[in-house]
Protein backbone atom coordinates (compact mmCIF):
# COMPACT_ATOMS: atom_id res chain seq x y z
CA UNK A 1 0.00 0.00 0.00
CA UNK A 2 1.35 3.40 -0.84
CA UNK A 3 0.63 6.61 1.32
CA UNK A 4 1.24 9.09 -1.21
CA UNK A 5 -1.68 8.91 -3.36
CA UNK A 6 -4.44 11.45 -4.17
CA UNK A 7 -7.93 10.11 -4.12
CA UNK A 8 -10.64 12.03 -5.54
CA UNK A 9 -14.64 11.87 -4.60
CA UNK A 10 -17.72 13.62 -5.29
CA UNK A 11 -20.82 13.58 -5.25
CA UNK A 12 -23.60 12.69 -8.20
CA UNK A 13 -23.45 16.70 -8.75
CA UNK A 14 -20.82 18.32 -6.32
CA UNK A 15 -17.60 19.31 -6.52
CA UNK A 16 -14.38 17.07 -6.46
CA UNK A 17 -12.84 16.61 -3.15
CA UNK A 18 -9.48 15.44 -3.28
CA UNK A 19 -7.42 13.85 -0.19
CA UNK A 20 -3.93 13.62 -0.68
CA UNK A 21 -1.63 11.24 1.20
CA UNK A 22 -4.27 8.42 0.94
CA UNK A 23 -3.89 5.23 1.38
CA UNK A 24 -5.98 2.91 -0.68
CA UNK A 25 -6.24 -0.94 -0.21
CA UNK A 26 -8.61 -2.47 -3.16
CA UNK A 27 -10.29 -5.89 -3.36
CA UNK A 28 -11.72 -7.65 -6.64
CA UNK A 29 -14.45 -9.96 -6.47
CA UNK A 30 -15.30 -11.93 -9.38
CA UNK A 31 -19.22 -13.19 -9.85
CA UNK A 32 -20.33 -16.47 -10.25
CA UNK A 33 -22.94 -19.39 -9.22
CA UNK A 34 -22.39 -22.99 -8.39
CA UNK A 35 -24.56 -25.49 -9.73
CA UNK A 36 -24.50 -28.71 -7.55
CA UNK A 37 -26.05 -31.63 -9.43
CA UNK A 38 -27.29 -34.15 -7.43
CA UNK A 39 -26.00 -37.83 -7.85
CA UNK A 40 -24.00 -36.09 -10.33
CA UNK A 41 -19.58 -36.11 -9.49
CA UNK A 42 -19.70 -32.51 -7.66
CA UNK A 43 -20.79 -29.28 -8.72
CA UNK A 44 -20.23 -26.68 -11.22
CA UNK A 45 -18.66 -22.99 -11.16
CA UNK A 46 -20.32 -20.85 -13.92
CA UNK A 47 -18.24 -17.65 -14.23
CA UNK A 48 -20.84 -14.71 -14.35
CA UNK A 49 -18.60 -12.57 -16.02
CA UNK A 50 -18.53 -9.61 -13.76
CA UNK A 51 -16.44 -8.35 -11.40
CA UNK A 52 -17.03 -6.11 -8.42
CA UNK A 53 -14.69 -3.34 -6.63
CA UNK A 54 -14.54 -2.49 -2.96
CA UNK A 55 -11.91 0.25 -2.00
CA UNK A 56 -10.23 1.57 1.49
CA UNK A 57 -9.48 4.68 1.36
CA UNK A 58 -7.63 5.95 4.86
CA UNK A 59 -5.18 8.44 5.57
CA UNK A 60 -5.47 11.63 7.61
CA UNK A 61 -7.48 15.16 6.97
CA UNK A 62 -8.52 17.80 8.76
CA UNK A 63 -11.97 18.49 10.49
CA UNK A 64 -12.92 20.48 7.45
CA UNK A 65 -12.25 18.10 5.07
CA UNK A 66 -14.19 15.23 6.84
CA UNK A 67 -17.22 17.46 7.12
CA UNK A 68 -17.04 17.57 3.58
CA UNK A 69 -16.72 13.86 3.01
CA UNK A 70 -19.34 13.36 5.05
CA UNK A 71 -22.03 15.61 3.07
CA UNK A 72 -21.16 13.11 0.09
CA UNK A 73 -21.34 10.10 2.49
CA UNK A 74 -25.05 11.54 3.05
CA UNK A 75 -25.59 12.25 -0.39
CA UNK A 76 -25.60 8.41 -1.24
CA UNK A 77 -24.33 7.45 -4.76
CA UNK A 78 -20.46 9.45 -5.69
CA UNK A 79 -17.85 9.18 -8.33
CA UNK A 80 -14.02 8.36 -7.18
CA UNK A 81 -11.41 8.33 -9.17
CA UNK A 82 -9.77 4.53 -9.21
CA UNK A 83 -6.15 5.96 -8.47
CA UNK A 84 -4.86 2.53 -9.69
CA UNK A 85 -6.65 2.75 -13.39
CA UNK A 86 -7.23 6.71 -13.41
CA UNK A 87 -11.17 6.21 -14.40
CA UNK A 88 -13.91 7.51 -13.12
CA UNK A 89 -16.30 5.21 -11.33
CA UNK A 90 -19.31 5.09 -9.77
CA UNK A 91 -19.78 3.97 -6.20
CA UNK A 92 -21.33 3.53 -3.13
CA UNK A 93 -19.98 5.41 0.09
CA UNK A 94 -20.53 1.89 2.07
CA UNK A 95 -18.80 3.10 5.36
CA UNK A 96 -17.05 5.85 7.17
CA UNK A 97 -15.02 6.50 10.11
CA UNK A 98 -13.10 9.23 11.34
CA UNK A 99 -11.05 9.96 14.79
CA UNK A 100 -11.10 14.17 15.77
CA UNK A 101 -8.22 13.10 18.20
CA UNK A 102 -5.65 11.45 15.89
CA UNK A 103 -7.27 13.10 12.09
CA UNK A 104 -7.30 9.48 11.07
CA UNK A 105 -10.27 8.71 8.39
CA UNK A 106 -11.28 5.56 6.53
CA UNK A 107 -14.07 4.66 3.75
CA UNK A 108 -15.47 2.07 2.28
CA UNK A 109 -16.51 2.68 -1.51
CA UNK A 110 -17.90 0.14 -3.68
CA UNK A 111 -18.07 -0.32 -7.11
CA UNK A 112 -21.39 0.63 -8.45
CA UNK A 113 -21.06 -1.03 -12.46
CA UNK A 114 -23.16 1.03 -14.84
Amino acid sequence: MSADLSCFIRSIDGDWLQIDGCSVELEIRRRFQREVARDGEGDDLIDQGSESMEFVVSGRIDTPTYLKAQKIFRSGTCWFIDPFEECEIKACFAKIKYDSESNEFEFNLIEDVV
